[in-house]
């Protein structure tokens, strides 16, 4: 059994406003063994499209590889950009060593709501995949059932978009808290609305995903030569 733990620390500031949120990265970014073209920081993959997505969008030109300067190029456009990395998997645990997210098992995730609470300016959530079963959105569910938390539906249209009231976030058992108390937390603290919107995957295992939105076959119609790479930083400029 391999331990997977997740290599990277949160990367959030005082300032930052929005959050990307996936799993983990793969296996070798825990055990040091990078491919040429990966960079040693989140999303750095060289088999998923983030920040080919982010670079073509602001035409950051980038570099690919384990250089130290491609980490800082990232890093300073997360920074300029108000954007935090908090994934919520912390570690788990894997049978076979590979990046698949149904792969994983004894999952151990983190405080996201905790992560939350201590940084004010954060407001949105950009989730790298949808609610199947070990996506980011999946866990994100479960771990605010721990606060009595729930999702409400903004927009139902991919990407999908939820919010939350985190000022009733009470991690205590949900039978400890009757609709009275909750009903007088609301009047204790002011309303701190997160809103999540569940992007598209960037890993490349989301493509038939994508053949498959009305939206996509609409505009690979209208042009041939439209692409899901394209789809994808259509949809991510919007909110990144």
């Amino acid at each position: 059994m391999f331990f997977h733990k997740h290599p990277y620390a949160p990367f959030i500031h005082e300032d930052t406003e929005k959050l990307i949120v996936g799993t983990l990265p793969p296996p070798r970014f825990s055990t040091g063994e990078l491919l040429e073209k990966d960079v040693d920081f989140c999303y750095g993959s060289y088999y998923n499209s983030l920040w080919l997505f982010i670079d073509k969008i602001y035409n950051l030109k980038l570099r690919y590889d384990n250089s130290q300067e491609a980490i800082t190029q990232r890093k300073q456009f997360l920074i300029t950009h108000k954007i935090g990395v908090c994934d919520i998997v912390d570690s788990c645990e894997r049978q076979k060593i590979d990046a698949s997210d149904l792969g994983m098992q004894h999952i151990q995730l983190r405080d996201l709501i905790g992560y939350l609470q201590k940084y004010p300016s954060v407001h949105t959530i950009l989730f790298t995949g949808g609610n199947s079963k070990n996506g980011p959105e999946y866990f994100f569910r479960r771990h605010i059932k721990s606060y009595n938390l729930k999702l409400e539906v903004v927009s139902d249209n991919v990407p999908r978009i939820h919010q939350f009231d985190l000022s009733l976030a009470q991690k205590v058992h949900s039978t400890e808290l009757d609709s009275a108390s909750k009903k007088e937390m609301s009047y204790r603290a002011e309303s701190r609305y997160i809103k999540t919107v569940s992007l598209t995957s960037s890993s490349g295992a989301a493509n038939r995903a994508i053949g498959s939105i009305p939206l996509y076959k609409k505009l690979k119609k209208e042009n041939p030569k439209f692409t899901t790479f394209d789809f994808r930083v259509l949809q991510y400029r919007a909110f990144f």
